[in-house]
């Protein structure tokens, strides 16, 4: 009888310090700021610039290793920046150096605006994922820096980062023709938003099913799709939509199942449609 209430005892005080772990959780004193792809007008980057509050001995380090084109696409993206800051911008390209050089990683832990470019998300984590850069870029947000990406270097934001394949066909489609149960491929991404899956120019390609199918396999989770030439500002559990378009909030789907044919199905799911300015909470 002790023994089962000391087992009891010990149950308790370990549930007791899970709830304490999740209500402490330290929140980055940095800022998200997620472009969902397209044109970025130069509204949007002086908005990215204000968001980042630079100082007069900062730096702006940009991450290209998405990109097919990485030197073209910073050129392109700092020539934007520059109209809003004289600060330096330097290109760190990880594809081509090594990822584990201090001087260089010390530099990411240190900027205070990161920002990752678009391509393909996979080849980011392919760069990144255990190795110190991916620490480093961690470290940067979490010490109040604001961590910025287009396209493919916001859907690297999430834990679970949507791949674009579908499981289920050997083709790729820039949206998805089915609502099919195990459909949709996730792999790691950065982790800087753990509970929120967010997807990219959303309306442009009507990338629903896509979204739907993603909750489907993650219960519990968010869905954020940001459109082009758009994005949100996340500061702890709140996000702002700045930009010219739309961003598609969906959440709390019920009584999600699978008939025997695999086909996908919920009772009901909750959808919200933001416009700049607006500010609603995110799971972060």
């Amino acid at each position: 009888m002790k023994r089962l209430s000391t087992c009891l005892f010990l149950l308790l005080l370990f549930t007791a310090s899970l709830r304490l772990n999740a209500q402490t959780r330290v929140i980055p004193k940095g800022s998200l700021f997620i472009i969902g792809g397209g044109t970025r007008s130069d509204a949007l980057i002086r908005q990215l610039v204000s968001t980042a509050k630079l100082g007069a001995k900062d730096y702006i380090i940009i991450l290209p290793m998405a990109s097919e084109i990485p030197d073209t696409g910073f050129k392109y993206i700092s020539q934007q920046l520059r109209v809003q800051t004289s600060l330096p911008i330097r290109n760190f390209n990880f594809s081509k150096h090594d990822s584990k050089d201090p001087k260089w990683v010390d530099s990411v832990a240190k900027a205070k605006l990161i920002y990752i470019l678009g391509g393909n998300q996979n080849r980011f984590m392919k760069a990144v994922l255990n190795t110190p850069v991916y620490d480093a870029i961690h470290k940067a947000y979490q010490s109040g820096s604001t961590i910025a990406g287009t396209s493919a270097g916001a859907a690297v934001m999430s834990k679970y980062m949507i791949t674009g394949v579908q499981l289920k066909d050997s083709k790729y489609k820039e949206t998805f023709d089915k609502l099919w149960d195990q459909n949709i491929e996730f792999s790691e991404g950065l982790g800087l938003l753990e509970h929120t899956i967010i997807d990219q120019h959303f309306l442009k390609r009507n990338r629903y099913n896509r979204i739907i199918s993603a909750l489907a396999s993650k219960p519990g989770y968010m869905g954020v799709g940001i459109d082009e030439s758009t994005a949100i500002i996340v500061h702890g559990s709140k996000a702002t939509v700045a930009g010219d378009s739309q961003v598609l909030r969906f959440v709390n789907s019920e009584n999600s199942a699978t008939t025997a044919g695999g086909l996908l199905k919920f009772k009901n799911i909750n959808l919200s449609i933001y416009t700049s300015g607006d500010i609603f909470e995110i799971k972060p």
